[in-house]
């Protein structure tokens, strides 16, 4: 699981290296951090740091 969003935040990278368009950047931006804190907290679970509940 990891390994699909480490391939999606690298894809964000590069559609942000190439884009000029300002809106589109922000929206970049605001998925590629995303996808970041995603990757932060499947690691967090797996060492153990985060033990994640449904809020239900």
């Amino acid at each position: 699981m990891t390994y699909d969003i480490e391939i999606q935040i690298e894809e964000l990278r590069s559609e942000l290296r190439e884009c000029i368009d300002p809106d589109e950047r922000r929206e970049i931006e605001v998925e590629l951090e995303l996808a970041r804190a995603e990757l932060a907290v499947i690691i967090a679970e797996k060492d153990g740091w985060l033990k994640a509940k449904p809020p239900f």
